[in-house]
């Protein structure tokens, strides 16, 4: 197996890019046996909150005594990540700990991956296209969901939903769709309708869907109209019940304590979790209707969400000096990381200069990401920009010049060789002088520096 436990059967499928479709897929699975269709699941799409909300369910589940497999993306430190099953209680206990808990071991992966290989090579026979990485990721979650017999899969899409290659479950348990933004503009379409459409492609005839209520996006009034009235329409044109959930005030109320939790009150119950941010309130919410729909007690949920770990989303590794790290990559994600930074310790951090360890995808909306810290009160003085390792990484020097547009040239800027000696020059700085780290701007960063930087802390 290569370098970071990545089957080469996934690595050479990287060159075929994203190419949404069925057809592969169906055809992949078919010659697999169907392994799909004896997994039992819950369906998750949106822009932003899909992965804390499938984390939230899973961990609810096995707190509820059940059998769980986790299908999500992308991976931060281990490619194993990405599959994982959580079996009860005790194995949600651990996964509190230590966040390696139920992933796919090595040699499952290995020969899940070969029998993988095997199909592909009698599609490519019959003169279909090749399938892509996510596509044969996909293959294996399923086969290994069905062969352990989970008794539920909780699925997040990897791009859009109604053409994504987990939209093959004929029948899940429920849908449901998070927040929606604008991002993958160019695959998925250049509005919030068209973009909350294509996640609507999850739906299914009879299958009950919950999508957060509209009203509690980070969109325009009118943006948050279209959106209610596509995934009204989708949901009729599907028959597919559909409810909107809301965050119902209780975000505005949530109570930040000092160790780093999230305390909150809905619908009467009352709830603690260490994923911060008002924006996890609504994440939470819509959790908490998918548990009761797949029949969990108020005991399992009470104890899921504050069980529930969902590491790279303003996480706090260290109180002295204050370091924080967070994978958002898109205008929502900004705002939403800006608001609870100043809520965080007890709103002790509020307007406090920060330094940042920053690296983005040249592809994403970079400017619309620091105006939305700027906007948020996000007061950065000082950043160390870096190149995350991936194709589409920008330039540091690019990164720092954009940061300096959107601040008026207050950001004092340094460009550094490599995300490591980012984050050493950046922690040394940060305990000298105390002012509060934070490591932003991708998952792909979050995911290369984190086990470093938590081992020098």
């Amino acid at each position: 197996m290569p370098e970071n436990g990545i089957p080469s059967v996934l690595t050479g499928a990287l060159k075929f890019g994203i190419k949404p479709g069925l057809e592969r897929i169906t055809r992949l699975l078919e010659l697999l046996g169907n392994p799909q269709d004896s997994v039992k699941a819950v369906h998750v799409a949106g822009t932003n909150g899909k992965g804390s909300v499938c984390t939230f369910l899973s961990t609810i589940l096995a707190c509820d005594g059940k059998k769980v497999g986790i299908f999500t993306s992308p991976y931060l430190e281990r490619f194993s990540e990405r599959i994982r099953i959580i079996d009860g209680r005790e194995d949600a206990v651990r996964l509190a700990e230590d966040d390696s808990t139920g992933e796919i071991p090595s040699g499952r992966l290995n020969e899940l991956s070969d029998r993988v290989a095997k199909a592909m090579e009698k599609m490519l026979a019959e003169g279909m296209e090749h399938p892509t990485e996510f596509e044969l990721i996909t293959a294996i979650g399923f086969l290994y969901f069905a062969e352990e017999k989970v008794d539920i899969a909780v699925l997040e899409t990897g791009l859009g939903g109604r053409l994504d290659s987990t939209n093959v479950i004929d029948k899940p348990v429920a849908t449901a769709i998070c927040a929606i933004g604008l991002d993958h503009c160019a695959v998925l379409g250049s509005d919030v309708s068209q973009i909350a459409s294509e996640k609507a492609g999850i739906f299914k005839k009879d299958v009950p869907a919950v999508c957060l209520e509209p009203s509690d996006m980070i969109l325009s009034a009118s943006m948050k109209e279209d959106v209610r009235k596509t995934l009204t329409g989708a949901a009729i044109e599907k028959d597919s019940p559909l409810t909107f959930v809301s965050a119902d005030g209780a975000d505005k109320n949530a109570v930040f304590g000092m160790n780093g939790k999230m305390s909150f009150e809905l619908d009467g119950y009352k709830y603690s979790t260490a994923l911060n941010g008002r924006h996890q309130v609504a994440n939470a919410a819509l959790a908490i209707a998918l548990a009761r729909i797949c029949g969990a007690s108020q005991t399992s949920i009470e104890e899921g969400i504050s069980l529930t770990r969902w590491k790279c989303r303003l996480e706090l590794l260290s109180l002295d000096p204050v370091v924080f790290i967070d994978g958002g990559h898109n205008p929502q994600g900004a705002e939403s990381l800006a608001l609870t930074f100043n809520d965080v310790l007890g709103g002790t951090l509020k307007g406090r200069k920060i330094r940042i360890v920053a690296g983005m995808m040249a592809d994403k909306d970079v400017r619309g990401v620091y105006e939305a810290y700027l906007n948020g009160g996000l007061n950065i003085a000082e950043a160390v920009t870096v190149r995350p390792e991936n194709a589409r990484s920008m330039n540091p020097i690019e990164l720092s010049r954009i940061i300096n547009l959107v601040y008026n040239n207050k950001v004092q800027t340094l460009e550094a060789g490599s995300p490591e000696e980012g984050v050493r020059i950046a922690l040394e700085r940060s305990k000298a002088d105390g002012m509060p780290l934070l490591v932003t701007g991708s998952l792909y960063l979050a995911g290369q520096v984190r086990g470093y930087l938590k081992g020098i802390i």
